[in-house]
Formats: structure tokens, sequence, C-alpha cells
């Protein structure tokens, strides 16, 4: 009896400490994974994820005066939604557009969107505004038409649940669809697309913003990399991993994936050498002109800037000020340019 006793015991700790180490391996793997905001994505050439919450507490740009367009004041009041207070992170499909002159130009959108919603107000302000109605997987799906001043879209949008909007203006349901599969199946913590599933791993711990994949999609001009005017010696199509950390300060590291050692090691020459000019001109101006905070800000990022080779990657890092940051968020007065 009392040995029965003691082995009824040993099973019971051993199920006990099975069931820890069950939770303990549960909680690493969803630690590990990519956030649920990216894992519903569909495919895409490239993605892009902020959590908004570090920036907040880092600026506080939810405080922050904004004027608002009548119609985006209008969908504040009809909704209650405050994009820079209710919303928590965001994630971005990117696809590369058959037709760079189309609607859509070089490249469409597909959105996640999680935060703070009152889903009966959103969904009362949408029925007033779209042209048409789907309903797939159990969620409407509201067809909203969209123009830039020289052609018409599609923007489509619908409830995921309470916390978490899905979003796509590319020419067909597809996109959008995908991303409520995705949903529906309640994804294991590495589900996602191929991109991500290939590329996440490379995306640093604790990164509160990263980009992955051919990041070159939005800058595209003519085959090639173009950023504030300036053209980067690299193809459109070069694979990026772009992340932000904030660790007591705003950290940003961007490796271009190269096809070899020696050509990793061609663009680390190149962007070092065009470096060290944006920091002469740079220095050059802040000595004829008279130096803002922001200037300043701008030069002690520049200061920090470096470019490295680790084997078929060129490294970029730099530490972002929190006052540049602050700058960036804060929107500029009425009547100032």
């Amino acid at each position: 009896m009392r040995f029965q006793m003691r082995r009824r015991t040993r099973y019971s700790l051993l199920l006990m400490l099975a069931l820890m180490v069950a939770l303990v391996v549960v909680l690493v793997l969803r630690k590990a994974a990519p956030p649920e905001a990216a894992r519903l994505l569909p495919e895409s050439d490239a993605i892009v994820y902020a959590n908004l919450k570090p920036l907040r507490v880092a600026t506080h740009f939810d405080r922050t005066q904004v004027t608002r367009s009548p119609d985006y004041q209008h969908f504040v009041d009809a909704t209650g939604i405050v994009p820079e207070r209710d919303l928590d992170s965001v994630a971005f499909a990117l696809h590369r557009m058959d037709d760079p002159s189309g609607p859509n130009g070089p490249v469409g959108y597909s959105e996640v969107f999680e935060g703070r919603f009152d889903g009966e107000r959103l969904e009362r302000y949408l029925a007033t505004i779209a042209t048409a109605k789907e309903n797939y997987a159990g969620h409407d799906i509201f067809t909203i038409p969209v123009s830039d001043g020289k052609a018409m879209r599609p923007f489509r949008i619908a409830q995921l649940e309470y916390d978490a909007i899905a979003a796509s203006n590319m020419p067909t349901p597809e996109q959008i669809h995908s991303i409520l599969d995705r949903h529906r199946a309640a994804a294991s913590p590495f589900a996602g697309s191929s991109l991500l599933s290939e590329r996440y791993r490379d995306v640093p711990a604790f990164a509160s913003a990263w980009a992955i994949g051919h990041i070159g999609l939005p800058f595209s001009d003519r085959g090639y990399v173009s950023i504030l005017g300036l053209q980067l010696p690299m193809p459109e199509d070069t694979t990026f991993v772009a992340s932000l950390r904030f660790l007591g300060a705003l950290h940003l590291r961007i490796e271009q994936i190269a096809p070899t050692d020696a050509d990793a090691a061609h663009a680390t020459e190149t962007l070092t050498t065009m470096l060290v000019v944006l920091k002469s001109v740079e220095h050059a101006q802040m000595q004829l002109h008279p130096s803002t905070t922001a200037d300043a800000s701008f030069l002690e990022l520049m200061n920090s800037a470096k470019v490295e080779q680790h084997k078929d990657r060129a490294v970029l890092t730099a530490s972002i000020p929190v006052d540049l940051v602050k700058g960036l968020a804060t929107p500029t007065p009425e009547g100032r340019r």
C-alpha cells in the first residue's frame, strides 16, 4: 500500500514537471516567434512591422496636438479611433505590382493593425462609405473606392476581432482573403508567409520595428534604390533586414544581404565612401548656418553611423537621438514649412 502511494506521488510529480517544462517551452517559442500581426500577412515581396508602444513612451507623440484634414477628423469623430493614441502595432506587406504605371503604382500594400477599437462604431462608419460588402470566413469586408487624384483603386477593410483590423489596396481580394484565412486557422507561433519564415530569424532580439525583404520597393527609381534623391549603388531587388531597437537609445541596424562575400565587401566600401561624403556635407552646412536642436541631433546621428562587412553582409549601424525622433513625431504647426 505504502509502495503504491509512493509510486502515485512520483507519477504526479513527474506529470507536474512535464507540464512545467512544456509551459516553459511554449513561452520561449512564443517569445522567439514573429508578432501575430506579421504572421497574418499574405505572401509579399517585403514586410514592415512596428510596435508603437516604445515609441509612444519615448516621444509622447500621442499627446501632441494634431491638425487633421476634414475627412480625417470625420473618421475620428465617427469611429472614436485616434490612431496616435489607439494604435499599438502595425504590419505591412509590400507587393510588387506587375504594372508600375497602374492605379497602385509600383507597390501595393496589405496591412494588419492592432490596438483599441470600437468595433460597432467602426462598422457603422464603414457601412456609410463602402460601395460593396462581402462576407468571407465569417467577416464582413468593406470595399471603399480611394483616389490619389489620378486613378481610383479599391481599398478593402475588415475587422478580425475587437483589437485587430485588416486592410488591403490590392486590385483583387486575394490578399485580404489570405489574412482572414490565416486568422481563422489560429496559426502556430511560427506560421506566416514564406518571406517571414525565411528572414525573421535575422531580425535582432527586442527590435521594436523591423523590415525584411526587398525594402527598396517603395524607393525604386529606374531599377535602383533612391532615397531623398540619392541613388544607392544596389539594385531594387537587393534583400535587406532593417531594425530599430530602443535600449536606452534608439539603435538602427540595416543589413544588405549580398550574393557573395566579395559583393558585400564592394558594397561596404562604396557605402562607407558615401557616408563620409554625407558627413562632410553635413559638417559644412552646420558651419555655414546656425544649428538647431534638430540639426545637432541629425549630426549626432551621422557621426554615429558606420558600415562594416560581416561575411556576405554589408551592415550599417547608427544611434538615433530621441530628440530627433521627437522632432519627426511632432507635426509642423500651420504656417511653417
